[in-house]
């Protein structure tokens, strides 16, 4: 007997410890449990919210690029692309030669979808192709029953209407590349175009616009479920050129003829810019939706130049147009009059060299007026000689040669004015007598 009462006397110990330890136990979770359900319940919900509610940017359309009458340049028109979501079509490879039995998929869309449904997630809509004609929409429609994962996405292709006529001016948008994120989330949104030349890059901040905003629900696996709030973005201001797309028009066919030009049609009063053409000129749009290797090395390789504007990019010896600021130099520094008269033979004998004239003949006793009238090299080369390099330097400058004009187009040259130090810093020789007097017609080192 005293044996089972310590027996159970030991067993009722042992009870009570183990029932106060389950209840200590019980008090530590039902304390965490109201810290995080009650105490802290605000603060897991954020965190919750924040898992569950996603932000994402809306592309805002791009601003008009417009003539000085508002003539549209560069504009905006919808165009429809072939989208495929992997984890709905199966067999990528299988639905890609369906799709190619209905319409032209190239080689390479085919390795680039290829290559973008490895990197992205199996949900993310992954473009086949853009740009899809009607006909093409039409048999692509007809089948999409029978091919899981296919659909018709719609979206945007900036629009040049005049095509290579404004091509040098306007320049083209292109996908962003790496080098060209500046931090800004708009440019991380697939498929988003910025300028790359011309008046699309110069004006791009403007043209951009501001993106709007869609708060949506999405799944653990990042799928969005519902769109719960949408914040309309705001689109991009239009540019306005002083461009007369009439003029230009013109111009481009006059130039139609050469085989490589540039011309500028200016505004005599104003100083604006009517018509500005390089020609040959490029077709903008496959640089915006995507150009392929074959064409790229088509314009790289071509000897005209296609690519380059030539009226702001390249330099040029300014010839005879140069001479009215030869004169000035010489009128400014008073080594001649109005009235001071040479005579030209048609040649000008300089120690060794002899410099002609463009008429053989010459053209007699000239005052200035009139050697300014007949281009008269020999006039130019006396007054040059008089004048010296770096006095017809400082007087080209005050014309504006050898600056930048300021265009709103990226990519221009400034030319150059040589002088004596100029030509001892780049070729470590001195600068000679017979430079000043080719330099006095518009040639040599002269470059505009």
């Amino acid at each position: 007997m005293r044996q089972d009462a310590l027996r159970h006397k030991l067993l009722t110990r042992r009870a009570a410890m183990l029932a106060g330890g389950q209840a200590l136990l019980l008090a530590a979770i039902g304390g965490r449990m109201y810290q995080l359900q009650i105490a802290q319940s605000e603060h897991y919900t954020v965190l919750a919210d924040e898992n569950r509610i996603s932000l994402r940017l809306i592309a805002p359309v791009r601003g008009r690029i417009v003539d000085r009458f508002g003539v549209a340049l560069a504009d905006n028109r919808q165009n429809y692309h072939l989208v495929i979501v992997p984890e709905q079509a199966g067999d990528i490879g299988a639905t890609l030669d369906a799709l190619e039995a209905l319409i032209e998929v190239s080689e390479t869309d085919r390795r680039r979808v290829l290559r973008e449904v490895r990197r992205k997630h199996s949900f993310v809509p992954v473009i086949v192709r853009a740009n899809l004609s009607w006909d093409e929409m039409a048999r692509v429609e007809v089948a999409v029953p029978e091919l899981p994962g296919v659909s018709i996405d719609q979206g945007v292709t900036r629009h040049y209407p005049f095509g290579e006529i404004t091509a040098h001016v306007l320049g083209y948008v292109a996908a962003v590349s790496e080098q060209e994120l500046d931090g800004d989330p708009l440019l991380e949104l697939p498929d988003f175009r910025i300028g790359k030349s011309g008046v699309e890059k110069a004006q791009d901040a403007n043209l951009r616009g501001t993106a709007g905003t869609s708060q949506v629900e999405v799944n653990a696996l990042g799928r969005v479920v519902r769109e719960l709030a949408r914040v309309a973005g705001k689109p991009g201001q239009d540019a306005v050129s002083s461009l007369d797309v009439v003029m230009q028009q013109f111009v481009t066919r006059r130039c139609s003829t050469e085989q490589s030009v540039a011309c500028v049609l200016l505004d005599a009063i104003t100083g604006d810019i009517l018509a500005l053409v390089s020609s040959p000129g490029f077709d903008p749009v496959p640089f915006s939706t995507g150009l392929s290797s074959a064409m790229w090395q088509e314009l790289s390789n071509d000897l005209r130049k296609p690519l380059s504007n030539k009226v702001i990019a390249g330099v040029y010896p300014p010839g005879s147009t140069f001479k009215p600021v030869v004169a000035s130099a010489a009128l400014t520094a008073g080594v001649l009059t109005p009235e001071t008269s040479f005579t030209c033979p048609g040649y000008l004998a300089f120690g060794n060299t002899t410099f002609h004239c463009w008429r053989h003949g010459g053209h007699g006793t000239l005052r200035l007026r009139d050697a300014i009238k007949k281009s008269c090299d020999v006039f130019f080369y006396e007054t040059a000689r008089r004048v010296g390099i770096d006095r017809l330097a400082a007087m080209a400058h005050r014309f504006g040669f050898g600056g930048l004009l300021g265009l709103d187009i990226p990519g221009e040259r400034p030319g150059l004015i040589p002088t004596r130090e100029w030509k001892f810093a780049t070729t470590g020789s001195a600068w000679s007598q017979g430079e000043t007097l080719i330099a006095g017609i518009g040639q040599g080192s002269v470059l505009a």
